[in-house]
């Protein structure tokens, strides 16, 4: 991210006004070893994973000058993975902002297993390693429950399984599926989650075993991660013109890392192309702009940055979901967003608050 300058006063105060509440809702934890998740597998699934390892689709590289995708000051003195050192993530992240919440986003590669039945296994075993190692010895951490998204059956069982541990906060996807998600073999999972009052949220990345952009595969990395938003767009089309929200009506998606500023534009379009042929899809009874507003909420990161300021403020009015942001840093990645840095001078007080906490403490239920 570009670097915001701020004159010193205005710093202080914008510090100060950070350091009210705040609520992190993408922060990704990671294992410190192999041994880390396979001490929490069944026998059977131990042997399979030592013997033959994870089989899913490859999706991006991260660049070789940046392992792990890290912020090169996040690698703990310990010499452990970036995000895998609880005490670390403390010092740097939540006692360093004062974040009253975080948000923790595995993403180790169990979703998109394809044994989907060893996928199973190796997401109950996240989840139960994210319990016994992150949520119950830092209270101020939530998990997202890790399912094998592309087994319905057995994402749907996963969520049974956790989903009164008051440690979840949501269910997991990558953005990247198998098919688009509005399809039925889907529907177990978000008939689970509203059940049990969980969000969907859905990350950045994935492969879900096409080429990994809408037009083939890229030749830097570069297109790939400014390119993301291309793989959220068809989910929140598919999401709402399949009908998913007439049929789940208290179900909440969350696209998490893939910026915002596409939304107002893709609103227009999907409520335009409704009116010339919504009767194509009778399950889809509502402009498509206010199913969204009701049903689907954004996480900041990567914020966009205009080159002039006024043009932020310009894109939230068009937005119009000001009530449906909520703040991320995407620690511990290279891509970072400093709270006290993230959002250009002039923020109105009360909205800034809202997207920095009081959103997610209702999206969430904290």
């Amino acid at each position: 991210m570009a670097e915001l300058v701020i004159a010193p006063d205005e710093k202080t105060e914008s510090l100060a006004s950070t350091r009210t509440t705040m609520i992190d809702c993408d922060i990704h934890n990671a294992p410190q070893s192999p041994e880390s998740i396979r001490k929490y597998l069944p026998d059977r699934w131990q042997a399979h994973h030592k013997k033959y390892g994870m089989r899913n689709y490859v999706g991006s590289y991260y660049p070789r000058a940046v392992p792990n995708a890290a912020r090169r000051d996040a690698w703990p003195p310990s010499g452990l993975p970036p995000g895998s050192d609880l005490d670390f993530l403390r010092e740097q992240l939540l006692d360093e902002w004062g974040f009253e919440y975080g948000i923790l986003n595995c993403l180790i590669g169990a979703g998109g297993q394809l044994n989907v039945e060893f996928g199973a296994a190796f997401a109950r075993a996240v989840n139960d390693w994210q319990t016994a190692e992150w949520t119950d010895p830092e209270p101020r951490l939530r998990a997202s429950i890790i399912v094998p998204y592309e087994a319905g059956d057995l994402a749907a069982e996963e969520i049974d399984r956790v989903a009164e541990n008051p440690g979840f906060a949501q269910v997991l996807f990558a953005v990247r599926t198998s098919e688009p998600m509005g399809r039925r073999k889907y529907w177990p999972i978000y008939e689970a989650a509203e059940r049990h009052h969980l969000p969907i949220g859905i990350h950045f990345g994935g492969a879900g075993g096409g080429p990994i952009t809408g037009s083939g595969w890229p030749s830097h990395y570069i297109e790939d991660h400014g390119g993301m938003p291309q793989s959220f767009q068809p989910q929140i089309a598919s999401l709402v013109y399949e009908g998913v929200f007439e049929r789940f009506p208290n179900l909440d998606f969350v696209m998490i890392e893939g910026g915002f500023g596409w939304m107002p534009p893709l609103m227009w379009r999907l409520d335009r192309a409704w009116e010339l042929m919504g009767d194509e899809i009778p399950q889809c009874t509502r402009r498509p702009s206010d199913v969204i507003r009701e049903h689907v909420w954004l996480s900041t990161q990567p914020v966009e940055e205009p080159d002039h300021p006024e043009h932020f403020h310009q894109l939230l009015g068009q937005m119009d979901m000001n009530d449906r942001l909520v703040f991320s840093t995407d620690y511990p990645h290279w891509d970072f967003d400093a709270p006290d840095r993230c959002f250009p001078p002039g923020l109105d007080p009360e909205v800034k608050q809202n997207i920095m906490s009081e959103n997610a403490r209702r999206l969430y239920g904290l």
